[in-house]
């Protein structure tokens, strides 16, 4: 594995600004890479049944509190 120079680097990253790919980005075209894409949220777990589970029993946990406070 090469490393890069700071020389290198720098005019890597001139080019990279003159040619801008950001701007040339479509974004998936086809319906598959649209379905594929469409998956994204749930890549590392933020979406999994752990987690939505967690959410609603924070939810109820909230909840209770706030009933909890209209008694004091």
């Amino acid at each position: 594995m090469s490393a890069w120079s700071e020389e290198r680097r720098q005019r890597h990253a001139e080019a990279i600004r003159r040619w801008k790919p950001w701007e040339k980005s479509t974004g998936p075209r086809t319906t598959e890479g649209k379905r594929r894409v469409a998956q994204n949220a749930y890549k590392h777990g933020g979406r999994s049944a752990s987690v939505i589970a967690l959410e609603k029993l924070m939810s109820a946990l909230a909840r209770n509190e706030r009933e909890a406070r209209l008694l004091v």
